[in-house]
């Protein structure tokens, strides 16, 4: 099987690579391919194998596997994006309950809140850039509320969240890597001489060993405790994730109706369609279009291809959502359309634990935006997108929109 070098697809396969996904797809569900950061993996287009290979434990997170550490794993400690369990298990289990359906649901009315003082704020002008008014600053207040960060550093943490998910090179990502470790160290120290707080990373705080060892980033024995580093990286991973998937949900799921007016004139007329209209926007224009890196602990099969031992896997959720062996006419946007047993939230235990949340984010912020923008549109003077690079995070820097 020959290897494909993605980067010679260029800034067509940024823009958009569903055509790209659809012809490896014709010819098999894996392929050996060097990524456009010249990285050599083998990545996952089909859906059932998808499926298969997001739940299968042969496939390890832990770069440790092959003997690496990442960057961010480095710098700011281990997360859950790299642990297998028991880690895994131990850490998700802590933070899991801030993120059930009823919690979630008691977020509504300050959701809601925040959407229409946004809205508030961009109506005047008749136009604005979506991303900067109202689909970053939606999900980065919620989530910052949730965990205590003030509201004063979010416009720092933006331009290190987006470096950190896509970033420009591998310096600039080293800085705003360690940049943000060093802010998450002085937010913690912080809260620590603070009175207590009823936000997460206080909650979380509080789940600190008080002995020197355990400080120094040992965990503690009986198992249901977060070390120092473990603490930092929860923020971290929380901080990012949290928010950086759904401002691109926003921007892909706004950009996909009014690039389809038929169904942005569904959805206005019905909003019994909005769930569905969300679960289709996750589906065909998924704000994830890779889930991060895996890799083998031995050989596996998938389809007709075998993946040696100590190999990486990318699981490509995009082209498996557009998979028409799952998904009958895949390229188009149907609000109505069947999209049950999308993956654009992963699958298996590595689950995305902020789903609930990032369904209501939506939910809230496109009825609000359609109910009091009734004339949005793409601005016609707004300019070629502007495509975040890399393979992780499918989305655009700027939206320009007028209504």
């Amino acid at each position: 099987m020959a290897v494909i070098d993605l980067g010679e697809y260029g800034p067509e396969f940024t823009a958009d690579p569903y055509p790209f996904y659809a012809k490896l797809r014709a010819t098999g569900p894996v392929h050996e391919v060097v990524t456009p950061y010249g990285d050599r993996m083998w990545l996952v287009v089909g859906h059932e194998e998808a499926r298969s290979a997001l739940a299968d434990p042969r496939l390890s997170k832990s770069p440790g596997t092959l003997g690496l550490v990442m960057l961010d794993e480095q710098v700011i400690g281990p997360h859950l994006l790299v642990l297998d369990p028991p880690d895994h298990t131990r850490l998700r289990k802590l933070v899991a309950r801030e993120f059930t359906m009823r919690r979630v649901e008691s977020l509504r009315p300050r959701v809601q809140q925040i959407a229409d003082e946004l809205i508030d704020t961009m109506l005047p002008a008749g136009r604005a850039d979506l991303v900067d008014a109202f689909a970053f600053p939606l999900p980065i207040t919620v989530i910052c509320e949730l965990l205590g960060v003030p509201a004063a550093d979010r416009g720092r943490f933006r331009a290190w969240s987006t470096e950190v998910v896509a970033p420009t090179s591998a310096e600039t990502e080293r800085t705003a890597v360690h940049e943000l470790a060093a802010y998450l160290d002085e937010l913690i120290e912080d809260k620590r001489c603070s009175r207590p707080a009823d936000d997460l990373l206080s909650a979380l705080l509080r789940t600190l060993p008080h002995s020197p060892a355990g400080m120094g980033g040992t965990p503690v024995e009986d198992g249901d405790r977060l070390s120092a580093a473990e603490l930092r990286a929860m923020a971290y991973l929380l901080l990012i994730a949290g928010h950086e998937t759904t401002v691109n949900l926003l921007s892909n799921g706004v950009r996909a109706l009014l690039t389809h007016p038929a169904q942005l004139a569904a959805l206005r007329a019905d909003f019994g369609l909005l769930d569905g209209a969300v679960e289709e926007m996750l589906r065909y224009d998924g704000p994830v279009e890779t889930a991060t890196v895996r890799f083998t602990r031995e050989a596996v099969s998938y389809g007709d291809a075998v993946i040696p031992a100590g190999q990486a896997v990318l699981v490509a959720l995009a082209a498996a959502d557009r998979d028409p062996d799952r998904f009958p006419e895949p390229d188009r946007f149907d609000i109505r359309g069947e999209n049950r047993g999308h993956l654009a939230f992963g699958h298996g235990m590595h689950y995305c634990l902020g789903a609930p949340l990032a369904r209501l984010e939506a939910g809230i912020a496109i009825r609000t935006l359609l109910e009091r923008c009734p004339d949005l549109a793409l601005d016609p003077e707004g300019g070629p997108l502007d495509w975040l690079p890399g393979m992780l995070i499918r989305g655009v820097r700027h939206l320009p929109v007028s209504w």
